[in-house]
């Protein structure tokens, strides 16, 4: 069975994200009511903190930038964010490395 925050999507899955923005570094935290919880660096100022989290996910998980975008929350700590080309077992096991 697949986390509460990971649902999988004809194209990939989806992730639900809770953002903690200027962190001391970022990092995943773990899960966090039904979400992944994860620390960035980064300010949330102009696009920062989504930015630092897109290319995040996309180093974590092993794949292109292209293929992480944010559907939801773009000015919110609460975010949607689809990974295509991945599936949900592939998700969960880089997630939950190294946490």
């Amino acid at each position: 069975m697949a986390a509460a925050w990971l649902e999988e999507v004809a194209d990939g899955v989806r992730l639900a994200v809770l953002v903690q923005p200027r962190a001391s570094r970022t990092r995943v935290v773990g899960e966090h009511d039904g979400q992944l919880k994860i620390q960035l660096a980064a300010p949330p100022v102009d696009g920062e903190a989504n930015a630092a989290l897109l290319e995040f996910l996309a180093k974590r998980l092993g794949v292109q930038r292209r293929q992480v975008t944010l559907v939801a929350g773009d000015a919110s700590r609460r975010k949607r964010v689809l990974v295509t080309g991945l599936g949900a077992a592939e998700v969960e096991t880089a997630m939950s490395s190294g946490t």
